[in-house]
């Protein structure tokens, strides 16, 4: 399993929200492209980013982070705000390794009918489309986890799959921003359901106890984000685990 150290922005600044929340928000005295290259010194390929003005329709960080970007060797896994082909076309085009889809996915089924038409060969998609599920006590929620979704959670895993769609970045919001541990319960629901999907967790990391845990159930990676702010999961622990880790992710 890899760990994908996480970094969300909002007006530029590198910040954490609580369980999603834009009035319980934490600021972090560091730039976006400090952290970066704080990550990729210690041997991070990957970073997971969240662009909060995108996630409300407001792309003003995204040509700080393109330029960033183009500056590093750095893998990125981007999200917040991605409504339309056009935008997963130009994120690609700008570098973006891996776009996630949440929102629209959901809402909108024309859309994941047309992103699996140009994005996956009939078998599986693309390594760039990642699809974010949301769940709170197994509703999935959207748009800033303000919207709950009519869908089933294991129905829309399996119509994803029948588009070919197979990698899913799955949050607990009962556990986000809390450290106070992984969805565990969760993650094991939906292993056990479809093995073969590549699974990313977010959401309550707080330890390097809860990374073996998360290991143990063979998922592909982890978000891990608060509990590197707060220091309870050191860079050269996450270097180490990722050194060792088996899977190329």
């Amino acid at each position: 399993m890899y760990i994908i150290p996480a970094i969300d922005i909002l007006d530029k600044k590198v910040v954490r929200l609580r369980e999603g929340k834009y009035d319980d928000i934490t600021t972090y005295d560091i730039s976006l492209e400090e952290m970066i290259e704080k990550y990729q010194s210690n041997g991070t390929e990957f970073v997971h980013i969240i662009d909060l003005n995108g996630a409300k329709g407001d792309f003003s960080n995204q040509q700080y982070l393109f330029d960033i970007i183009k500056k590093t060797d750095m893998k990125v896994q981007y999200g917040g705000g991605v409504r339309s082909i056009d935008k997963v076309k130009e994120l690609i085009d700008s570098g973006i390794h891996r776009v996630i889809v949440g929102t629209q996915a959901i809402t909108n089924p024309e859309f994941l009918d047309e992103l699996s038409h140009l994005y996956c060969n009939g078998i599986k998609c693309s390594d760039h489309i990642v699809v974010a599920i949301d769940v709170l006590d197994e509703v999935i929620k959207y748009s800033g986890w303000m919207e709950s979704s009519p869908l089933k959670l294991i129905d829309y895993i399996d119509r994803c799959l029948g588009l070919g769609f197979f990698r899913f970045l799955c949050t607990d919001i009962n556990k986000d921003g809390k450290l106070g541990g992984a969805g565990i319960d969760l993650y094991k629901k939906l292993l056990d359901h479809s093995p073969i999907i590549k699974l990313i967790a977010s959401g309550g990391i707080s330890s390097m106890d809860d990374i073996k845990a998360l290991d143990e159930l063979r998922i592909e990676a982890c978000v891990v984000g608060k509990a590197i702010y707060e220091n309870r999961i050191s860079i050269e622990e996450i270097k180490e685990w990722n050194l060792r880790s088996l899977i190329n992710f």
